[in-house]
């Protein structure tokens, strides 16, 4: 069993910065990607960023490409988040779930383990 908390969330104005974490424990950690989504109420659940275990290669939805930065540390178990340039449209509750399979996936299907996840809300 591999079990994710994410933490890092809060209310924080449009162009501000948060930084997400997610910290796994359990097996084979170190060789899956991690991948992060989101939630607004209303919506699905939308994928955001992925990295592989060796955080070589990583994956970014186009709505957040050049403001959000997906990183893990594999000493520490975890998987960071970094969210700049924040808008009201990224607010939303902020899942961390290990792949399934080794590569890349923005298919929430492809990803288990979830966490409980991070409330973010942007205020305008």
């Amino acid at each position: 069993q591999v079990q994710l908390v994410e933490s890092g969330g809060g209310l924080v104005q449009a162009g501000g910065s948060l930084r997400l974490s997610c910290a796994a424990s359990g097996r084979f950690f170190d060789w899956y990607p991690m991948g992060w989504f989101r939630q607004a109420p209303g919506k699905e659940r939308e994928f955001v960023a992925a990295i592989t275990w060796s955080a070589e290669d990583t994956l970014y939805a186009d709505s957040v490409k050049g403001r959000f930065a997906i990183s893990r540390d594999v000493a520490k178990n975890t998987v960071y988040l970094q969210m700049n340039s924040l808008k009201p449209e990224d607010s939303g509750v902020y899942y961390c779930g290990q792949g399934k399979r080794l590569s890349l996936s923005v298919s929430g299907s492809e990803y288990d383990y979830w966490g409980q996840g991070t409330q973010v809300t942007v205020s305008s």
